[in-house]
């Protein structure tokens, strides 16, 4: 089995704390594991206006470019509009990409529009915007189901402790993405049981953009929480 660097990117409202459970795992195998905070997610104190997609895929590309080899880069949820672009400024860094019932969207599309698009989520009909546009929340009553839906109830209540608003212009800004990205090899993690990102709107993305291998996991969207174990057999396998 080879062993590799993988670079964490959590997914909206987020932060790096949501790999606690799968980071140990993946070292017990061998592999070395970062999760970088994106800025204005999670412990970060960024000003959320500030932050731009550009802004956080050259963050991340900062990260990758000071490891001594290529790393795998792991994107669940809205981390997949940012390792994409990452991928896109510094393939060379970047040995595969692997989306974790993330956001797989080809140059020129958008996150929120795409999501609006996946008519059985839960996410955007329940998204309300804060701190005068800035960023949005989600509506209490659908946290669980959309989110943890499988999650222990004290995985879930730290997870809902943690949960900080999420920066909305990422989620409007166009994909920038060329040859570039398109040089990197492209896993997906589906999750069959997810009400964020559905799986026909999973399977909708990758037939755009093929990813290969394809894994497939019983989970809901947080799959790092309720099925730890099944996501790090599976990634590190690659």
């Amino acid at each position: 089995m080879s062993r590799h660097t993988f670079v964490l990117i959590a997914g909206a409202w987020h932060g790096a704390w949501c790999w606690e459970k799968l980071t140990p795992l993946l070292e017990a195998q061998g592999h070395r594991v970062l999760t970088p905070e994106l800025p204005a997610t999670g412990s970060d104190t960024t000003d959320p206006a500030s932050v731009t997609l550009e802004s956080w895929a050259r963050f991340v590309a900062d990260v990758i470019s000071r490891e001594r080899e290529g790393v795998v880069l792991v994107g669940h949820s809205r981390g997949g509009i940012v390792i994409s672009r990452t991928a896109e400024l510094l393939p060379e860094r970047v040995k595969r990409l692997v989306y974790v019932s993330a956001y797989l969207l080809p140059a020129g599309a958008t996150l929120a529009a795409t999501a609006r698009t996946d008519v059985d989520s839960l996410v955007p009909p329940n998204m309300i915007p804060a701190d005068s546009g800035v960023t949005c929340t989600l509506r209490a009553e659908v946290i669980r189901p959309a989110l943890f839906g499988q999650c222990a109830d004290a995985d879930y209540e730290r997870a809902l402790a943690r949960l900080t608003p999420e920066p909305l212009k990422p989620l409007v800004t166009p994909q920038k993405l060329g040859a570039r990205f398109a040089s990197v090899p492209r896993t997906y993690v589906e999750c069959l049981q997810d009400r964020t990102v559905t799986l026909d709107a999973q399977r909708r993305m990758q037939a755009e953009l093929p990813c290969d291998p394809v894994f497939t996991i019983d989970s809901d969207h947080s799959p790092f929480l309720s099925h730890p174990q099944e996501l790090a057999g599976l990634l590190g396998g690659l």
